[in-house]
């Protein structure tokens, strides 16, 4: 059980995105936001959202600043609800100003729901007097974006789904530091114009839940192909991981696809790119590059420090994408302004 502190009155954070290996998409408690599979995913380096939350008893209602302007609407509610979570748990009424930041795009498929929602509850939990341990804290971040409990941790993560009613086996656990495997690189394709969803994820996986014909295959199949990712990862073996993070690209963008109305979020440069990675394996006879994306147009092309530069180059050159970035697996969490140069929860 967390335990409430005296009340510290602000705190910051830093929060990474991360790309999932292994989808989850769709939760069998939508209260308790337990997903029906486990998922694993990259916490990505460079990338980062900055929160600040900070209650005050003088504020009449939650103030709620993303990006440097007012959020309103959806946005704002999920912060208020989350917020209304973090208040029950510390046994406190105060309001609180919420300021929030990324440094790459928004709502477009590069997890920014995953970064803002870690960063909100390790910042939240902490201004609020709760020191949480970091199971904890993965815990609390799935109830603002099922993804968030991954960008708790760095390096290699799984999100382990449980089967318990009440969530309790359900939450983030690290399996490889950041260094674990120095080599890979994550070519990441923005994608010129790529849309803002309309539809949040959140409220489209349970579409897919109702209305896909291929989601209780997918179910069936997501299990063997979890272990043998991890297993790839773990042996740093990039011949055995790349077509196998494709296969589940290629089974998570099928459910999507046959879910009514259909849900199709890449673009005709997203699905140039798809093509282009698999002919550059055609090509060479061996594993170059996996790609994968999440719920939008850009795309994110696996490959090894020494084929970086070249998946970089072939895959820029294609019309329609905006710029490039190469990554490589990050840090989790750090706390801005602690006195120590940021450190972990």
């Amino acid at each position: 059980m967390p335990r409430a502190g005296s009340l510290r009155r602000s705190a910051t954070f830093d929060a990474p995105p991360n790309i999932a290996l292994v989808k989850y998409w769709g939760v069998r408690d939508p209260r308790l936001g337990l997903p029906f599979n486990s998922s694993v995913s990259v916490t990505l380096d460079r990338l980062r959202s900055r929160t600040t939350v900070a209650f005050d008893p003088a504020l009449r209602e939650d103030a709620v600043e993303i990006n440097g302007a007012p959020a309103t609407g959806g946005p704002r509610d999920g912060v208020v609800h989350f917020l209304d979570r973090v208040r029950t748990m510390a046994g406190t009424t105060d309001a609180a100003h919420v300021t929030s930041e990324n440094n790459f795009p928004t709502a477009s498929g590069l997890a920014s729901s995953a970064s803002g929602f870690a960063a909100l509850a390790a910042a939240a939990s902490r201004a609020a007097g709760l020191r949480l341990t970091p199971r904890a804290l993965s815990q609390l971040a799935r109830f603002g974006s099922g993804s968030a409990s991954r960008s708790v941790f760095g390096g290699f993560v799984e999100w382990r789904a449980g089967t318990r009613p009440d969530g309790s086996d359900c939450y983030a656990r690290p399996l490889h530091p950041e260094d674990h495997w120095p080599a890979l690189r994550d070519v990441v394709l923005l994608v010129r114009g790529a849309p803002v969803k309309e539809v949040r994820s959140k409220d489209a996986m349970q579409a897919t839940v109702r209305t896909s014909s291929e989601y209780r295959r997918r179910l069936r199949e997501l299990p063997p192909r979890l272990v043998r990712i991890e297993r790839a990862i773990g042996a740093r073996d990039a011949r055995a991981l790349f077509p196998l993070i494709m296969d589940e690209c290629d089974s998570f963008r099928a459910v999507c696809e046959t879910t009514r109305p259909s849900l199709d979020y890449l673009t005709s440069t997203s699905r140039a790119i798809l093509a282009e990675v698999r002919e550059m394996n055609r090509a060479a006879g061996r594993a170059v590059a996996g790609y994968t994306h999440d719920a939008g147009a850009h795309v994110h092309v696996f490959t090894l420090a020494r084929d970086a530069g070249r998946v970089r180059r072939r895959l820029g050159a294609i019309p329609g994408v905006d710029r490039t970035l190469v990554l490589r697996p990050g840090p989790g969490l750090r706390e801005v302004g602690s006195g120590r140069g940021g450190r972990r929860p």
